[in-house]
């Protein structure tokens, strides 16, 4: 089925922001301490969110569908995706025994226990089956909960959208946990093209078996629907008596939560708010189920349908807790022209204007070669996560930008009665830490995306009802730890004119850039208060950085060292400034672009114990890219890791342990190079991998130190 590309960015766009408000309603009231009659009594009849956190943090619910997904970019290109593709991506970018997924023990967590089949050689989907892990293990509720973009992307193709669920799924899950894949997918991509839940639910189930459990959960809560329309609570009551938790084992199994899905979707009429209202105040998993008939209304009724007060608070930004830090700051406008470029690769038939030519004709992903930033509030309602600091000044809108002569939409800012001297920024934050999150259940690690060296622009256009001068506006940056707010120079805003302003980022001295935007600065004296609207087309970040990573300025949150991510070992800065790991096995730490493609870096290396000390580069998760460093006494070499270690080269070096040593580490178009004491030590080229983040650790037990990293894009 053919289906515009404006038409499915929108419906995309509601599909994923909608999974996001479903989450964020229902992950306040989660089980065990969070009962159906205690959300009752407690909250009555829902209406909004229930927490007013200051940035909601990562949830399991969003992490799976985004990382688990890339098994297609990474694996899959051109092809059908297979269940060791997916089992890729679980052990690529997820930080073992921590963030992505529920933790609960082997046995106890249906993730938890795929996982640690998957790293002791139980592949899958041998590692999700019922005959691996059981029955009841098989069958909790994770069949379903991380399947939502596996729909976003076959829209309006029920069959292919079920298809790649299920196999995704069986990594983890069997029966009808797979059902439950299969079931909630094919619904997202039938949402494309259908506009009655009932229909949507009806076509679904042919997806499914009709004898399977599954199957009779859903017919059961229609046919309650169809005799009683008007009341909920008593479909909730029935579905207790006949399909609660207590006719089945686990934590939280797949079937009574089905039918709590179903229940949300008939029961809301079609509407958006109503339906993950419902689904949260039924109980039982709360956020996994707001959460997926989220992204089901929000493809059916798009953007428009999704209202003000579950919009605005999500801001367009979700945060994820995936092995790169760089990936887990997401915002949903370019996430979905992501999801476009995968739709159109999976062969999804997207048609119309507004598709990159390259990625027509060659079917590439044009989201690797992406500037840092690229923000153009195209979608309706977009923000992309720009903020204001003082909302007594100013305020954001997303509108149709004819106004200004443009096609297309823009922010709009209202600048309200601001005299000479007051000012409010508009800004957007690349960085996240600890302070900015309300909690962290799920762990979210987070690197800068943008750096000292880049451009920043931003295209203006001003509209100035009163003020006897033009507004002031500069381009600004304010750094992470030192909060040191850097500004470019001034511009006096000339009312009726389109303004490109531009400026380099200035070098940080070793901190973290966590603000960039505009300083809004009224011109006029308090005699004569400026009001108008500044509309801003475009915001980017391009160009290539130069930074420098100090230690001395990090810390240690959220079981990490700032701003890196770290996946096993213990890891801590001491006494001089130096990253410390000790480790009893392989351990690594993932900083910079995921992205990035010909770039150096450079540290120190102070080995302490053991014969494995190493840097990396271009490295795309925990199974894929260049180590380089002190192999064993007296070598140092450079390895390929692709699932596995290549030995691509390795040279002799008298290294001895308690000695520091000047490392650096080149990766240019297929060559590889490490230096040693500003020396060169060993070359090597191969094409695997063009792109990818750095860092540093061991694939042996040990003990290291290493030095602050400064960074050269070439």
């Amino acid at each position: 089925m053919k289906i515009k590309y404006k038409d499915y960015l929108e419906a995309a766009y509601a599909g994923f922001l909608g999974m996001n408000v479903g989450i964020r309603i229902g992950a306040p009231v989660e089980p065990t301490l969070w009962t159906y009659e205690r959300i009752r009594s407690t909250y009555g009849d829902i209406t909004g969110y229930v927490k007013d956190y200051k940035q909601f943090a990562a949830d399991d619910d969003a992490n799976g569908p985004v990382y688990f997904l890339r098994a297609l970019r990474d694996d899959a290109r051109g092809r059908e995706i297979t269940p060791g593709d997916v089992e890729k991506a679980w052990l690529n970018y997820t930080r073992e025994g921590i963030g992505m997924f529920w933790w609960g023990g082997y046995g106890v967590s249906t993730e938890h226990t795929a996982y640690l089949n998957l790293k002791h050689g139980i592949h899958a989907p041998q590692s999700g089956s019922k005959e691996q892990n059981g029955t009841l293990v098989a069958e909790q509720i994770g069949g379903q909960i991380f399947i939502d973009t596996w729909g976003l992307i076959f829209p309006g193709n029920p069959k292919r959208a079920a298809a790649s669920a299920g196999i995704a799924a069986s990594v983890s899950h069997d029966g009808n946990g797979l059902y439950g894949a299969r079931f909630i997918a094919a619904c997202i991509a039938l949402a494309f093209v259908k506009h009655s839940p009932e229909e949507i639910i009806l076509e679904a189930l042919s997806e499914i078996p009709e004898d399977s459990a599954y199957a009779r959960v859903v017919s059961a809560v229609l046919d309650f629907y169809r005799k009683q329309p008007d009341d909920w609570r008593a479909c909730r009551d029935y579905l207790t008596r006949e399909w609660g938790y207590d006719k089945y084992g686990g934590v939280c199994h797949i079937i009574p939560n089905a039918g709590v899905c179903v229940l949300s979707m008939l029961y809301g009429e079609g509407r958006f708010d109503r339906t993950v209202e419902i689904a949260a105040m039924c109980g039982w998993d709360t956020d996994c189920n707001a959460g997926n008939v989220g992204t089901v209304l929000g493809v059916m009724t798009g953007p428009y349908g999704i209202p003000k007060r579950y919009r605005e608070p999500i801001n367009d930004i979700v945060l994820l807790s995936g092995i790169s830090g760089d990936l887990n700051i997401l915002d949903i406008p370019t996430y979905v022209k992501e999801l476009a470029e995968t739709a159109l690769a999976a062969g999804s038939g997207l048609v119309g204007r507004g598709l990159d030519r390259r990625a027509q004709e060659e079917g590439a992903f044009i989201g690797e070669e992406r500037p840092a930033i690229d923000f153009d509030f195209s979608l309706p309602g977009s923000t992309h996560g720009m903020r204001v600091s003082d909302p007594l000044f100013c305020r954001l809108e997303n509108v149709d930008a004819a106004c200004v002569g443009k096609d297309g939409r823009c922010l709009k800012i209202l600048f309200d009665r601001m005299s000479r001297g007051e000012r409010s920024k508009i800004y957007y934050k690349p960085y996240y830490r600890r302070r900015d999150l309300s909690d962290e259940r799920y762990s979210p690690v987070f690197t800068p995306k943008v750096y000292s060296g880049q451009q920043l622009e931003a295209r203006l256009f001003v509209e100035q009802y009163s003020g006897w001068e033009p507004m002031l506006c500069a381009l600004y940056c304010k750094t992470s730890f030192e909060e040191r707010e850097m500004a470019g120079p001034y511009v006096r805003l000339v009312p009726g004119q389109w303004h490109d302003l531009s400026w380099e980022l200035p070098d940080t001295k070793g901190d973290c850039i966590e603000e960039i935007g505009i300083i809004l600065e009224g011109g006029s004296p308090a005699k004569s208060k400026s009001l108008g609207f500044v509309y801003m087309d475009h915001f980017l970040v391009t160009g290539k950085a130069r930074y420098f990573l100090d230690f001395k300025k990090q810390t240690r949150e959220i079981g990490n060292i700032t701003p890196f991510s770290m996946n096993c070992g213990a890891w801590d800065i001491d006494g001089e400034g130096r990253l410390s790991l000790l480790r009893i096995e392989e351990a690594f730490c993932y900083g910079g672009s995921y992205y990035e493609k010909d770039y150096e870096i450079q540290t120190a290396i102070l080995p302490r114990h053991g014969d494995s000390h190493l840097i990396h580069i271009r490295s795309q998760g925990a199974q894929r890219g260049y180590l380089a460093g002190f192999i064993r006494p007296g070598k140092v070499g450079i390895y390929r890791r692709d699932f596995g270690l290549t030995l691509l080269g390795e040279g002799d070096f008298s290294w001895e342990l308690h000695r520091e040593y000047a490392v650096s580490l080149l990766a240019k178009g297929e060559e590889i190079v490490l230096y040693l004491e500003g020396k060169e030590v060993l070359r090597v080229r191969d094409a695997a991998f063009s792109y990818g983040m750095f860092g540093c650790g061991a694939l042996e037990r040990g003990r290291t130190s290493f030095g602050s990293f400064r960074v050269r894009v070439l």
